[in-house]
């Protein structure tokens, strides 16, 4: 989502804007979702965290002094939470494994969570257009490109029984419906 977007929408919702409210959820959700993941939380965890980030979120509506910035003001929160709850999952067992006690911190700067999380959100915004423009294809790219991206990937030979396509039409035709796709991509501006 576009910061401007955000930030109106912050103050649409601020104001009881349900249809606004539903917007930052759905744009913002896999922000949220991302900062979770990469703290490895179960999944009953993940989902408190999830909530209780939208939550606090929804506590703060109206005292959000950059709404533009919700994205990260989510995140951090979401952070925090995760945080809370790996801190009280741990416990201390005294040891003396020279393997343990030499073992390299395994944890991120708040930074680099922000980032990844931000990374990780573009990445689901790509992978969302890449099949939005997928499914405007026609049907017989898709079925083509369908039937080749399969794994194991099949024979040549059984794409043309599968479909009903000459051997020797299957990838010129292949290259076509991946060169409308890039180009459909292009004009959308998702690469």
């Amino acid at each position: 989502m576009d910061r401007s977007d955000v930030g109106a929408l912050v103050h649409s919702a601020a104001d009881g804007d349900a249809a606004a409210w539903k917007a930052l959820v759905e744009g913002l959700s896999p922000l949220v979702w991302s900062v979770v993941r990469a703290h490895r939380l179960s999944e009953a965890d993940g989902h408190e965290v999830y909530q209780t980030a939208w939550f606090r979120f929804a506590q703060h509506l109206g005292r959000i002094r950059e709404p533009e910035k919700a994205g990260s003001w989510l995140a951090s929160t979401a952070r925090n939470e995760c945080l809370k709850v790996l801190k009280s999952l741990r416990r201390l067992t005294p040891t003396d494994d020279p393997q343990l006690l030499d073992r390299a911190s395994e944890d991120r700067t708040p930074e680099q969570s922000v980032l990844d999380s931000e990374e990780a959100a573009a990445q689901s915004e790509r992978v969302r257009s890449l099949w939005q423009e997928f499914e405007a294809l026609g049907e017989r790219c898709r079925q083509l490109l369908r039937v080749l991206i399969a794994s194991p990937t099949p024979s040549y030979q059984e794409v043309s029984s599968a479909l009903g396509i000459a051997v020797g039409s299957i990838g010129p035709m292949r290259q076509r419906c991946l060169r409308r796709l890039r180009a459909r991509l292009d004009a959308r501006g998702a690469l």
